[in-house]
């Protein structure tokens, strides 16, 4: 007997898609997408794009997914691609915009000497590790989509996983970047960081939430292409709702909250009396 005899039958999903999971993760997105552009615009906060592109991502590719449902048993390959690269690729371009948020609260306190990288650096550092984990998972995910056997999927697995280690590694350390960069102005206070009245160290907590949020969900993603098409990861839909979907929305959700033009709205400082009310 061949392995290709041997081996379990190639499909796209191994469960049935929920419509109703997929509407509502839509409609979810979709709102809160909407809305980052509404606050986006009226702030003027253009380094927030990315996030805004990452959130379209989600919305189109819940849309894949619901229409996948809406064919089961005989899903057709577009509403899948839509939904395994669009989902898969999202939190890239939010962990963008949240490393640009740590460079500009940085040069809102005047606390660059306290920054083990320089601020010029640490958004190109973080976003090029960003850019790199983009790309290898986009080509994984390509080959995922398409695949025509296990070993075609299972190669489109490892590079997946190789692209979500590298964003893994570059959102831990960009986690220590922020914790030192936090201790060390926490012990020694700037004039600026001293005298501000915008709420910046409240938004360093929200980016350490929305970092384990994006942590949380890339781990399980990992641990869901190791375990492999026929692990239990893969078999029940229930857990790409719950630590995928969910924390992703938490993290869309947690910006519409505590949007950066809070404190910052593009290139520019704050009026200390635009937030005074947060305090």
């Amino acid at each position: 007997m061949s392995s290709s005899d041997s081996a379990p039958k190639f499909v796209l999903y191994h469960y049935d898609p929920s419509l109703a999971a997929a509407c509502i993760f839509t409609v979810m997105f979709g709102v809160s997408t909407l809305l980052h552009v509404f606050q986006l615009l009226r702030k003027r906060t253009w380094y927030f794009i990315p996030f805004i592109v990452g959130g379209n991502f989600e919305t189109i590719g819940y849309i894949g997914r619901a229409i996948s449902a809406t064919e089961t048993p005989n899903w057709s390959k577009t509403p899948y691609i839509m939904q395994s690269l669009l989902i898969l690729l999202a939190p890239a371009l939010f962990a963008a915009s949240i490393y640009m948020v740590l460079a500009r609260i940085i040069n809102l306190v005047d606390g660059e000497a306290l920054s083990i990288i320089k601020v010029k650096f640490v958004t190109k550092v973080f976003v090029l590790g960003d850019v790199l984990s983009f790309l290898v998972q986009s080509a994984g995910g390509a080959m995922l989509a398409q695949a025509k056997n296990n070993s075609d999927f299972q190669r489109g697995e490892y590079t997946i996983i190789g692209g979500l280690a590298i964003q893994v590694i570059s959102f831990g350390f960009f986690i220590i970047v922020s914790a030192v960069f936090h201790y060390r102005i926490s012990q020694s206070p700037t004039e600026q960081s001293a005298q501000a009245t915008v709420p910046w160290k409240r938004f360093l907590w929200i980016l350490y939430l929305a970092s384990a949020f994006i942590m949380i969900r890339s781990v399980f993603r990992i641990v869901q292409y190791i375990v492999g098409f026929d692990g239990t990861l893969q078999q029940h839909e229930f857990y790409i709702y719950i630590f995928d979907a969910s924390f992703m929305f938490l993290t869309t959700f947690l910006f519409n909250v505590y949007h950066p033009s809070l404190i910052i709205r593009g290139n520019v400082r704050e009026k200390e009396s635009s937030v005074t009310e947060l305090q």
